[in-house]
């Protein structure tokens, strides 16, 4: 209900008195000044505020684009695919990372026709696909002792090229080989020249079928793993293909325990093909996937990576990586996530 006006704005039957006079001339002549000064500040030039590199990015990077992995969503048990590219959608990215792995609707029980529903399904909602990556290769190793897991390995990163294909999507991140996965205990260590052998063997037959299918097939940096543990190690192993079908995926929090991401950047340069973003804080001493936070929360210094990015001319996505979808209101952390993105790239 609205207030009551002040006393002296009731008319009066006898008409206004010297006071109420007094008091409207004070008035009016309060407002004719307040608009006075506002025609003078909006005759004076605007100045341009400076930049608060506490609050948002110093600079812009309207090309890099937002996306985020499936795995930040309660998918498939509390929300559906659709749920999930809606919620993103919503949430400000441009795009989501899906996941291959067994059981989903990204496995070997879909095909073609499946693949093609949940391209239009994106569509539809107005979502992009930035790429497809796996857990498969952690079980089924590329360069394992066990020739039987090698060669399920082998098989389902054929299939996962495959459904990139089917999907419409042109970037299958590919963890190439593993010497020690230290979070399996039926992983037998690898001595690292065998692992780079059969590494090459394998990724060597998976360009055959990609550059047929029109993917990229870009490996992945991981500490855990003891292999490509540098960037002149990462860039032998990818220009030793020849193939442009080869490059990299480049992962800020994978080498955050001993390295520092914005070092990695200029020297991997253009071979640089999707990023995932993932938050490690140093100053844990747990350092199994439990280690990597929220966006924000850690150490990694963003602004400059991002820069370091930008002076590669990188123009592709920004994906956040996560593995513990939140117990309660899980969409806090997407609508979070991407309220991150905006500020690490300039948009607030």
């Amino acid at each position: 209900m609205p207030a009551e006006p002040p006393e002296y704005l009731h008319p009066r039957p006898g008409g206004f008195t010297r006071r109420d006079l007094l008091r409207s001339s004070a008035f009016v002549g309060g407002v004719a000044a307040g608009l006075t000064g506002l025609n003078a500040v909006a005759q004076e030039p605007a100045t341009a505020a400076k930049p608060d590199d506490r609050r948002a990015s110093p600079k812009a990077y309207p090309k890099i684009k937002k996306s985020i992995n499936l795995w930040a969503f309660p998918y498939p048990d509390r929300m559906s695919l659709r749920e999930c590219l809606q919620l993103a959608k919503d949430a400000g990215f441009d795009a989501v990372e899906l996941n291959y792995d067994l059981e989903s609707e990204l496995s070997p029980k879909s095909g073609p026709a499946e693949y093609a529903a949940i391209r239009k399904m994106a569509d539809e909602i107005g979502i992009a696909i930035s790429g497809l990556c796996s857990f498969l290769f952690w079980p089924y190793p590329l360069t394992s002792n066990d020739p039987v897991k090698r060669a399920r390995g082998l098989e389902l990163a054929g299939m996962i090229g495959k459904a990139a294909a089917d999907l419409g999507v042109a970037d299958v991140l590919v963890v190439p080989g593993a010497v020690t996965i230290p979070w399996r205990d039926d992983h037998d260590p690898v001595s690292n020249d065998v692992c780079e052998t059969r590494a090459r063997e394998a990724v060597g037959n998976l360009l055959l079928d990609a550059e047929k299918l029109g993917v990229s097939l870009n490996m992945e940096n991981i500490f855990f793993n003891g292999f490509l543990m540098t960037p002149a190690e990462m860039n032998a192993f990818v220009d030793s293909f020849g193939s442009e079908h080869c490059r990299i995926h480049f992962d800020t929090g994978n080498i955050m325990q001993y390295q520092q991401p914005e070092h990695w950047i200029p020297q991997l340069g253009g071979r640089i093909k999707n990023v995932h973003l993932k938050e490690f804080h140093r100053a844990g001493t747990d350092h199994s996937l439990e280690c990597f936070r929220p966006l924000l929360d850690g150490s990694v210094d963003w602004p400059a990576v991002v820069a370091a990015l930008d002076a590669t001319g990188y123009e592709g996505y920004l994906t956040f990586e996560y593995f513990r979808p939140w117990r309660h209101y899980p969409e806090a952390l997407v609508y979070q996530t991407s309220d991150a993105l905006d500020r690490i790239l300039g948009r607030v």
